[in-house]
């Protein structure tokens, strides 16, 4: 199955068109870390995170991971950790996965620069809005269609961003 981004605000799985939001400054084909754009090319989906003090844990069909407070995901090209997920550590730059906002409620990993290639870009996620802002570079959709859309996936599902 093919997921595909047919431009800036419409993720089409299957039969489904679901509105979503992408990076403030639309897909780019040569992403560097922090230039707000979402990553044109084809990808394939890793793993499934969620946090469980908040939503119940998805049936899935690809690998599930629990988010807790020490979780987070190393955005320093410098480090041998760069796109990665990691325990937070103060002298490696991160982000926090443990969020008080609920956009990390539930997230997917695009596998986008699994060569960890430094300043090529990391972090990039199909997570959850609730107002379809722009986001940093990752693909956003409302719960009701996330959870709609990981029914659908399958494990060799892929994403096209154009």
């Amino acid at each position: 199955m093919i997921i595909n981004l047919k431009n800036k605000d419409t993720l089409i799985v299957d039969d489904f068109k679901f509105k979503c939001s992408i990076g403030l400054k639309g897909t780019k084909k040569n992403k560097v870390e922090g230039d707000k754009a979402t990553p044109k090319g084809f990808f394939s989906i890793q793993n499934l995170y969620y946090r469980p003090d908040r939503v119940p844990k998805p049936k899935f069909h690809l690998k599930i991971k629990k988010i807790y407070r020490n979780l987070g995901w190393c955005n320093d090209p410098k480090s041998k950790f760069y796109n990665s997920e990691i325990i937070i550590n103060r002298n490696i730059k991160h982000e926090k996965l443990f969020r008080r906002d609920h956009k990390y409620d539930y997230f997917l990993v695009i596998n986008y620069n699994p060569r960890k290639t430094a300043f090529r870009g990391s972090a990039i996620f199909i997570h959850l809005t609730k107002n379809y802002k722009p986001t940093a570079g990752c693909i956003a959709l409302k719960k009701k269609d996330f959870l709609i859309m990981l029914k659908l996936i399958k494990k060799k599902s892929k994403i096209r961003i154009n």
